[in-house]
């Protein structure tokens, strides 16, 4: 029988750390963004006037909000303030098209919106059906702030209520939002804070990933959840990654195998001339690591920082594999994440055997709450407790996890999810267009990039870069097609009309 709370519980909130790194040591510098510093007492404080002044606006009732902003100062205290008030945000990607704002803001019925100045006219051509207020960080925001009030306010907010919504699209190319719980990130930040050990008061991080995506958000978040030091890089540039950890003694840094790519291709000469002695931890997700440059980061880093995860905005992080095995299991994405468990199913939903290839299964206190207002979605992950996102793997005679394929066919380019069937629905509406069919192919530098193989109708002629430009009409420019090829039809197989995709992907790009 469930029982009530001791009279002493407190559920944490993915603030509380911030709030009380505030109290602990409140002139202490907690972000950094170019020329602009914001200690603990004033991060802390602008936090509580977003949440007092969002829940305001909501008329004190809990609701969803938007947030669609570059990495910024202003990203990590207007998050942290509506998920203090109870007012989760969609989290938008900066570089969104105003289809794809449109999209996320009303499937999450946001009421209010937070961007940026620069992506006004983006904001102002997108679509919103539910948002009623538009709050412009380099415009109005600072004034919106002024008028509200710093209170710190208990507004009821329970560790498994939602603190955020990440989006990350399925199949069918329509965008879900990921209900993340308070409970999960933070329990999340407590195992990162164990399995790197860079996150404590005395560590500074530097951002090079979005704080938008579900990664960057949980690097970005653990270093002042528990009291150090964040350094915010607006854009990822490599030399100047470089030139940060030096000046800044960076202790650690979330990057994706992109980023580490074209740091390593400076060569020695250039990293000769900075001192990268503090750097504790690399860690890098959300792609596969080619070989050849992962040996070459450890040149150059070093033998002791370089970790390499395995997450989703579902699970967390889910696995890493530590520096001491970047090189004893090549190809292997390494043991389960603290706090995880992790087994194999065959198609009929029994253990395979170590050494077989099954769908990979993982259960944690780190898991999101389910898709928002998607049930069915929710339930095809979950086998009782256990969640998957379709990919296949196998466990070696140790334990270490290596992924083989993805049941989905989605592509990761640069550590970000790109999903085929929202492309191929772009392209598809072209009035030129018959089919269309996307693949990701091998890429040196990205991991992947996207390639499309397009069936024109009868008697259409249309060129690659009419075709692009079409795309990127709607798309974010990530997501537009690098290559195109034009066939007669697409492979199909015989007894299920399938386009086959392995046939496309052995194509030349024509």
């Amino acid at each position: 029988m469930h029982q009530p709370p001791a009279p002493n519980f407190r559920p944490v909130t993915i603030f509380d750390g911030v709030f009380a790194a505030a109290k602990r040591q409140p002139e202490k510098v907690a972000l950094i963004e170019r020329d602009r510093r914001l200690t603990f007492r004033t991060l802390a404080e602008r936090a509580r006037r977003v949440a007092a002044g969002a829940h305001a606006m909501a008329g004190g009732t809990r609701c969803h909000t938007a947030v669609m902003l570059p990495n910024c100062l202003e990203f990590m205290e207007i998050v942290g303030g509506l998920a203090t008030a109870g007012l989760a945000p969609a989290i938008v990607n900066h570089q969104s098209t105003a289809n794809e704002l449109a999209n996320i803001c009303n499937n999450a019925e946001a009421r209010i919106l937070f961007a940026h100045a620069d992506q006004e006219e983006v904001v102002r051509q997108a679509r919103l059906d539910t948002v009623a207020t538009i709050i412009l960080v380099g415009r109005d925001y600072e004034d919106w702030l002024g008028r509200s009030q710093d209170r710190a306010a208990d507004y009821g907010v329970q560790e498994w209520e939602t603190f955020g919504l990440h989006y990350t699209s399925g199949t069918t190319g329509l965008p879900k939002g990921g209900l993340v719980p308070h409970r999960a990130r933070t329990l999340l930040m407590y195992a990162m804070a164990v399995e790197y050990g860079c996150f404590g008061p005395d560590d500074r991080a530097l951002t090079a990933c979005p704080l938008a995506t579900g990664g960057g958000f949980a690097f970005g978040l653990a270093p002042i959840f528990f009291g150090g030091t964040l350094v915010i890089q607006p854009r990822f540039d490599p030399e100047e990654t470089l030139h940060f950890i030096d000046r800044e003694r960076i202790t650690n840094i979330n990057v994706v195998p992109t980023h580490v790519d074209r740091m390593v291709k400076l060569g020695a000469g250039t990293f000769g001339k900075y001192d990268l002695t503090s750097l504790k931890a690399l860690m890098s997700g959300g792609a596969a690591f080619p070989m050849p440059t992962k040996e070459r980061a450890i040149e150059l880093f070093g033998p002791t920082v370089l970790h390499e995860m395995y997450g989703s905005v579902e699970g967390g992080i889910q696995a890493n594999l530590r520096p001491a095995d970047q090189l004893r299991k090549p190809n292997s994405v390494g043991l389960p994440f603290p706090l995880n468990e992790a087994r194999y199913l065959n198609e009929a939903g029994e253990d395979v055997a170590p050494g077989e290839t099954g769908e990979f299964f993982w259960r944690s206190p780190t898991l999101f709450n389910g898709y928002w207002k998607n049930p069915q979605a929710t339930q095809d992950l979950m086998r009782g407790d256990w969640l998957s996102v379709g990919d296949l793997a196998r466990a070696d005679a140790e334990g270490y996890i290596h992924i083989v394929g993805r049941k989905k066919e989605m592509i990761i380019s640069g550590g970000t999810n790109i999903y085929p069937a929202e492309i191929e629905q772009v392209m598809n509406a072209h009035p030129l267009v018959a089919e269309s069919a996307v693949v990701g192919v091998p890429d040196p530098e990205w991991g992947e990039t996207v390639r499309a193989f397009v069936a024109l109708k009868p008697g259409g002629e249309l060129q690659a870069e009419e075709l692009a430009a079409f795309c990127r009409q709607t798309l974010s420019r990530y997501k537009v097609p690098k290559s195109f090829r034009f066939l007669d039809k697409l492979p199909r197989d015989s007894a299920m009309g399938k386009i086959q995709r392995k046939v496309l992907r052995d194509l030349p790009p024509g």
